[in-house]
């Protein structure tokens, strides 16, 4: 069996629809769905048993010659969470404890890490690591640093020989959008929040330069359309033999201009945009550019190609939120 955890969130219904797509394996999801929609992120999918964490390792410890992975994409991953307590303690600790699970039962561990790792980028967005590279990221929030955190404990531990499982690999997504994030609120893609607005007849709202380099909405992001992301996984699942820190982004940074036109394009409207004054005390802090390096992945084996962003677009729009039911 697989366990995936987080697996009615985003990127984890999205790796359960694959997985069950594949139908190779029983599919046990770790989360809580709340009293939101979250749940139908998963009612297509044919899953074997939906685990509460708290219950978590009693499962696993009950199952343990059944199974074969786990994808770790449990988080609290909204980066305005002040809590910083219970960000440790789901994002860091209940990592750790995972860890040392797989470690103890030789199972695979693939997890979700972040690009918000990187903090503002002026490290540069290469993810051949070390632990000296590790300690020079500074992150920008608490949920960076969680990620961040265990990060460097899985590399301090693999540099001192300390037992890992047989395949560990951590992920840094980058800015993935697509179906099944709806539950996000503010969190959600800027794909997203630009189609509502966009057919409600108003005007694409970008934020302004403040920098002369980058013109007003010309800030950049390396957005990474969600297949693109699970195909990472599943062609990780069918190679034990990799492991490590890996970015997972398009490797291209593309303005938000550029996104804000491929909408308009995919919804045949023509574009109108508006630039508007960054809130109080962002314009400081603001990160202008990411890209993800991935020369990393390829020279793993990984040779599929990224999605364009305005195919990627379009697939989200027409495919999905232009639909009646926009549930992958």
């Amino acid at each position: 069996m697989i366990i995936v955890t987080g697996g009615a969130g985003f990127i984890g219904s999205n790796l359960v629809a694959a997985l069950d797509h594949s139908q190779k394996h029983p599919i046990i999801v770790c989360d809580v769905l709340g009293q939101d929609e979250k749940w139908q992120n998963l009612k297509r999918h044919n899953i074997a048993d939906l685990i509460p964490p708290q219950e978590l390792f009693v499962f696993l410890e009950k199952n343990v010659r059944s199974v074969k992975a786990v994808f770790h994409m449990g988080a609290i991953s909204t980066t305005t969470e002040r809590d910083a307590d219970l960000i440790m303690t789901n994002n860091f600790k209940l990592s750790m404890q995972l860890l040392e699970w797989c470690s103890q039962n030789a199972k695979r561990l693939i997890y979700a890490s972040s690009a918000a790792t990187y903090g503002d980028g002026n490290q540069g967005f290469e993810d051949h690591v070390s632990s000296e590279a590790l300690a020079n990221l500074v992150p920008l929030n608490a949920y960076a640093w969680s990620k961040h955190l265990f990060d460097r404990r899985l590399i301090s531990m693999h540099d001192h020989s300390v037992k890992l499982p047989p395949q560990w690999v951590g992920l840094k997504f980058f800015n993935v959008y697509g179906p099944n994030e709806y539950h996000k609120g503010s969190q959600k893609s800027v794909v997203n929040h630009l189609y509502h607005t966009i057919q409600k007849g108003e005007s694409a709202k970008l934020f302004k330069s403040y920098k002369p380099e980058y013109p007003d909405g010309g800030q950049q992001r390396d957005f990474v359309w969600i297949d693109d992301c699970i195909n990472v996984m599943l062609w990780l699942l069918e190679k034990p033999e990799v492991s490590g820190i890996f970015n997972v982004g398009s490797g291209r940074a593309r303005s938000f201009d550029d996104l804000a036109r491929a909408v308009f394009t995919a919804l045949d409207k023509t574009p109108q945009i508006t630039y508007v004054d960054m809130p109080e005390g962002l314009a400081e802090k603001y990160q202008y550019f990411t890209e993800a390096s991935t020369s990393k992945l390829k020279s793993a084996g990984y040779q599929k190609p990224f999605t364009s962003l305005e195919e990627g677009v379009k697939q989200y729009v027409q495919g999905f939120l232009m639909q009646h039911d926009p549930y992958r």
